[in-house]
């Protein structure tokens, strides 16, 4: 008798530990099962906004106090299908006032492409706002030119853009209100970073930094004005201020002219720059940046620079400016 009782308690002991394994079991797989779930959701939204970068989200919030928006500044050279694009796209975000193409090819531009530029810019305007589209035209082929002052220029915040790379406009808006709290620095989405060589017991010598070394230490010191925001009171400070030997050493070596201009504003603020999270497509070929000794060639830009300002500058940072109604982890 005491021997069937003692069975039976070993094998209801058994039972109970089977279901309570079996019932963990289920519980991890069910679990595992929500976390591939809730992966896959993610990777097709995020999908869907890469494929999709011209399915923008458009904010509905006021754009400044003053009711103006932003001036875009894009630089071209004999890629016309590349400009379509760009001006097809940025022509539609909401906070736009102007474009202005800066222009230094040998011939002006043609009929047809002014016509089929006009009337996409006049498609994408509705309503009330209407987008005024400008030809910057120059007669000398220079990189100088991105940054010749704009007479008529009536927005205070312009957006350097080259032709090649495309934001969504939802990201063009973000990184324009994070422009307005700080009108006077570059607000942007391509950072870049300085430091000392200390490798032979230098104290004046600066190496320029790319991507990468911004990526590994989280500090930059620069945003490049291929896709920046900046007042346009830089652009005259550009033309009539800057030192006549720094333009005209970008203008000789193709090169180094948004270095240049990262020095303008770092010198006339003593504050940093601030980057912008942002989804960047670049919608051309590989630039100057893909040359050998590229790195080589700025970090001469930087110490040249350096030398005839007096001084660096620049100033380091690690803050980073992430729309956080648009981000899962901030």
């Amino acid at each position: 008798m005491r021997g069937s009782l003692l069975n039976n308690r070993r094998g209801l002991q058994r039972f109970r530990q089977l279901a309570i394994a079996v019932t963990g079991s289920v519980k991890i797989k069910i679990l595992l099962c929500c976390c591939i779930a809730f992966t896959m959701l993610v990777l097709a939204g995020r999908a869907s906004d890469f494929i999709k970068w011209t399915k923008h989200s458009v904010p509905t919030q006021q754009f400044s106090a003053t009711g103006k928006g932003y001036a875009i500044l894009i630089n071209t050279w004999k890629r016309y299908d590349l400009l379509k694009q760009s001006i097809s796209h940025y022509s539609s975000c909401a906070g736009l006032d102007s474009i202005h193409i800066v222009w230094s090819e040998p011939s002006p531009p043609s009929e047809s492409l002014v016509k089929y530029l006009n009337h996409v810019v006049q498609s994408n305007s509705k309503g009330v706002r209407q987008v005024e589209l400008k030809f910057d035209i120059n007669k000398e082929d220079s990189l100088n030119n991105r940054f010749k002052e704009i007479k008529d220029l009536k927005a205070d915040a312009v957006f350097s853009i080259d032709d090649d790379v495309i934001f969504p406009c939802s990201s063009v808006e973000f990184a324009f209100n994070v422009w307005q709290s700080a009108p006077d620095t570059m607000v942007g989405f391509v950072p870049r970073a300085h430091w000392v060589d200390r490798s032979q017991g230098k104290k004046d010598y600066y190496i320029y930094g790319g991507w990468w070394s911004v990526w590994w230490t989280g500090t930059y010191s620069m945003i490049l004005s291929k896709a920046a925001f900046f007042h346009k009171k830089y652009l005259s400070l550009y033309t009539n201020e800057m030192p006549t030997s720094i333009r005209e050493y970008t203008r000789k070596n193709r090169n180094c002219e948004d270095i240049a201009m990262s020095f303008l504003v770092a010198n006339a603020t003593g504050a940093p720059p601030i980057w912008v999270k942002g989804r960047i497509f670049e919608i051309g070929s590989t630039g100057i940046s893909s040359l050998g000794g590229h790195n080589e060639k700025r970090t001469q830009c930087v110490n040249r620079f350096v030398a005839e300002f007096g001084r660096m500058p620049l100033v380091s940072t690690s803050v980073k400016a992430v729309d956080s109604r648009h981000a899962w982890f901030w």
